[in-house]
């Protein structure tokens, strides 16, 4: 893509904005990379190109595309942080250096050196969320071209994209990105199934297409009789979450139902729930298949309304129903909320910050935790995609990775109520501390003054909050180091 047209698709969503800072981050990154070339074969700069044309599809802000354009140059040429400074600004020159690796180091192993560099990553998402941006589509590209590599390079960069980039994309609402990531992880991690599962969706897409063909006409003709403006979108399950899912529940892609579904994108709230009451009235509903994330949002800010309803046909279809602002939320995450960066408030989100906030305590308490090993066990679990939702006796709710416990739920709610924990009644019963919490368990944490955080704790707890916390309790005690 040439700049000509990257300046065209910025000034699509952005015409106001001038273009020339663009202009000269193209020119500068592309001269500085001159005679450098990738794996593949192809000049370097085309890398470059990769990372800001998806950060131009996120319709993220220009100092960000710009940081985009130059997010090597650091590593990777001779310009210094001062020129780049002196060039592009303390705003632009602190993306670059928020995402450039940590190779000068001397790391006592590859664990240690993984965990470094997520370290810095998250340091510096927890000042500037962008730089988490810069560096998923920089990954993303690295996906695409991993063909070019030998197979153990493969294997590595594969392996952290599934386990640590595709979750984070999920922890921060960027589904597109996060099924794209897992999709092309899965082709070089399991190269026979992945094949397998392609070839087994293309027939199932052939054979099934006349029946969701039927199934949307079917809603079509409610839908419009009702007046209610809608778009109506076929939904496809991403490979990875179909192989997943087939080994979750232990079945055979054969058995599989939900792998085809549709989307109903409304104008409104109330729009939204008219247009389930309609698909529940035309088609059966699956029993306990509804959920409703627009009343309790997922953490990462996605809301729409699930639900599985059975055809005439007797296929098992999924319906997806949220507004525009929620799709576009689903799609985009974080990053479809870039305006918050440059002060202007979000009429739409007007509690965006607050909702922002617990990204940014969640990377502090991550900061807090000394060993690589336990900073990375503790990322991969609050990177957790499953998450089990547990409710206060006064019916606030709390959004906790599944496999949490009392202690994980008292902290959630209060540090104060954590460090007096003695005791938890969950569903009015009492249960251990070490007890795992399921969705839609009522928790009553029992407290005494004078009642202190325990060591093994740190055994138990499964969030970076309460793991944080404790540490730094027992640290000032003298507990721990």
């Amino acid at each position: 893509m040439d700049l000509k047209e990257l300046c065209k698709k910025f000034k699509a969503y952005a015409p106001h904005v001038d273009t020339s800072l663009l202009e000269k981050a193209f020119l500068f990154s592309a001269k500085a990379h001159t005679n450098q070339n990738r794996a593949s074969g192809e000049h370097y700069f085309v890398h470059c190109e990769a990372v800001a044309d998806t950060l131009v599809e996120f319709k993220l802000d220009m100092p960000t595309i710009a940081a985009g354009l130059l997010h090597d140059v650091l590593e990777d040429t001779p310009v210094n942080a001062e020129t780049l400074r002196r060039e592009f600004g303390e705003e632009i020159t602190c993306l670059v250096e928020g995402v450039t690796k940590l190779d000068a180091l001397q790391f006592s192993s590859q664990d240690q050196a993984q965990a470094e560099n997520w370290r810095k990553m998250l340091l510096a998402t927890a000042q500037d969320i962008r730089v988490i941006l810069i560096k998923l589509a920089d990954r993303l590209h690295n996906m695409k071209t991993l063909n070019f590599l030998d197979r153990d390079h493969q294997l590595r960069i594969a392996h952290e994209t599934i386990s640590l980039y595709a979750p984070l994309a999920h922890r921060l609402g960027m589904f597109e990105l996060k099924s794209e990531l897992e999709d092309l992880a899965f082709q070089f991690l399991h190269p026979k199934e992945y094949q397998e599962l392609s070839t087994k969706i293309l027939a199932q897409m052939a054979g099934r297409q006349a029946a969701l063909n039927s199934f949307k006409k079917t809603l079509e003709e409610h839908l419009k009789s009702s007046g209610i403006p809608y778009r109506l979108l076929s939904r496809t399950k991403s490979l990875y979450s179909i192989y997943e899912k087939m080994n979750r529940q232990n079945k055979p892609f054969e058995e599989i139902q939900d792998a085809l579904g549709v989307r109903i994108i409304a104008d409104t709230l109330a729009d939204c729930y008219a247009i389930l009451g309609i698909v529940h009235a035309v088609f059966k509903p699956v029993a306990g298949s509804f959920t409703d994330y627009i009343s309790i949002p997922k953490m990462n800010l996605y809301q729409s309304l699930h639900t599985t309803v059975v055809a005439a046909t007797g296929d098992l279809t999924e319906v997806q129903i949220r507004t525009e602002d929620m799709h576009r939320t689903a799609e985009y995450g974080i990053a479809a909320h870039w305006k918050y960066k440059s002060g202007e408030k979000d009429k739409e989100n007007p509690h965006l910050e607050e909702k922002l906030n617990w990204l940014r305590q969640w990377i502090e308490w991550l900061q807090d935790l000394k060993s690589p090993r336990e900073f990375l066990e503790s990322l991969k679990t609050d990177l957790e995609l499953n998450q089990v939702f547990v409710f206060t006796p006064r019916g606030d709710v709390k959004a906790l990775p599944a496999g949490a416990t009392p202690i994980d739920f008292a902290f959630a709610v209060h540090t104060d109520i954590g460090y007096t924990c003695v005791g938890a009644k969950v569903n009015n019963k009492m249960m251990k501390l070490d007890h795992v919490l399921k969705s839609g368990d009522v928790c009553d944490i029992l407290t005494r003054k004078g009642s202190v955080p325990k060591k093994d704790w740190l055994l138990i707890v499964k969030t970076a909050r309460a793991r944080s916390k404790i540490r730094h309790y027992l640290r000032e005690k003298g507990v721990v180091t």
